[in-house]
């Protein structure tokens, strides 16, 4: 079987108000926990308790994923204040980013992918 080779290039990845996004959606499991926390016993009761927890589980990941993109939109800040403030970046001779991005932001790197 052939393998599969693109024709075109990939577009770029579109950048929102991610920190928001996340922000938003936290709130919201958390919203939705404690709408369901009064209902617990029925809950419990019709096997559905699941719910509950999953609302719990949802706020607790969107709290390590507010973490995540805060680090990583300081990241790409600094990248982009490297660069502007090097001009053509990378004329010192150094090679790489050592700005501690994320991987898949956009950095400062000279090497080659």
């Amino acid at each position: 079987m052939a393998k599969w080779t693109p024709k075109h290039e990939a577009p770029e990845p579109l950048e929102g108000p991610v920190v928001a996004t996340i922000t938003g959606g936290t709130i919201l499991w958390f919203v939705l926990f404690l709408v369901q926390l009064p209902f617990y016993g029925w809950f419990d009761d019709h096997g559905h308790l699941w719910w509950l927890w999953t609302c719990l589980a949802g706020a607790g990941l969107g709290l390590i994923g507010i973490w995540y993109v805060r680090g990583r939109d300081a990241a790409i800040k600094r990248a982009a204040a490297r660069a502007a403030s090097d001009g053509a970046g990378g004329a010192d001779g150094t090679a790489g980013d050592a700005s501690g991005a994320a991987p898949g932001s956009k950095g400062t790197s000279s090497t080659a992918v």
